[in-house]
């Protein structure tokens, strides 16, 4: 049998790697805890957003994880990762400025909202999927209801949360449309904010509208970050883009942590 804890898998970390974003700096003790604590061992690359306009640099990976940073450089990378990642049945975790351009990507190319638009880089625009939040709670923790059956319940093994929020920016209008076309929204803030979203059907598809890379000191990391890690690891026991060969065939020019 497989032990797939034993095996690397190939993580892209899609952003615009900055030292001043602190979910950035968390990532290499995050892969090291992972590594070291639940022998998740991740050999990741960060690709730039202007480089995720080919759909080709996230292809072969074994998760896709869109970080904070936004406004991204490419908008347009930024989605087309995220829209490869759900079609092709890559894991994928968005965290904050992730979790907001995931429901922009299903919006526009699932729902057919194609003038939908992020109020941070697009403020005068007709239809904002993604506005200010009434309450931002920058840099302060509140409570997450999560829904019961839920994939964030499992991988969380509770339906409350306390969580740490940095998005001033959230999804306000369209909901019943993205709920109808097949987006859970999973969990929510005590406002009744939506928080939480996941995609029933797809191995893994998880966004959060909190940053889980700044749980505690990075040494022990979050559910939701062992949750990806374990579904890389799986995607890649599967084996199905071996193909692809190693690091070096997989598109776009790659950073490595």
């Amino acid at each position: 049998m497989t032990n797939i804890a034993a095996q690397t898998a190939r993580l892209a970390l899609v952003g615009d790697r900055s030292p001043n974003v602190l979910a950035h700096t968390r990532v290499p003790l995050l892969l090291d805890a992972l590594a070291t604590r639940d022998r998740l061992v991740l050999d990741a690359y960060w690709v730039p957003t202007e480089d995720a306009e080919d759909p080709a640099a996230v292809r072969g990976f074994d998760a896709v994880w869109v970080l904070p940073g936004s406004p991204y450089r490419s908008e347009a990378g930024t989605l087309t990762a995220i829209r490869t990642a759900r079609e092709e049945g890559i894991p994928f975790l968005g965290t904050c400025g992730g979790f907001q351009h995931a429901l922009l990507e299903f919006a526009r190319d699932v729902c057919g909202l194609t003038r939908v638009a992020h109020a941070e880089q697009d403020p005068d625009a007709d239809d904002l999927l993604i506005e200010p939040l009434a309450c931002s709670l920058l840099g302060h923790e509140a409570a997450v209801t999560i829904e019961p059956g839920s994939l964030a319940q499992s991988v969380m093994g509770a339906e409350r949360t306390v969580e740490r929020y940095f998005c001033a920016y959230g999804p306000t209008r369209h909901l019943d449309t993205l709920r109808a076309h097949g987006l859970r929204f999973s969990g929510h803030d005590e406002d009744g904010n939506v928080r939480i979203v996941e995609l029933p059907g797809h191995p893994f598809f998880l966004g959060t509208l909190f940053q889980p890379e700044q749980y505690g000191d990075g040494s022990r990391p979050h559910p939701i970050v062992r949750a990806l890690a374990r579904a890389a690891v799986a995607h890649a026991a599967v084996g199905e883009l071996r193909e692809l060969g190693g690091a070096d065939e997989v598109g776009g020019r790659r950073q490595p942590v």
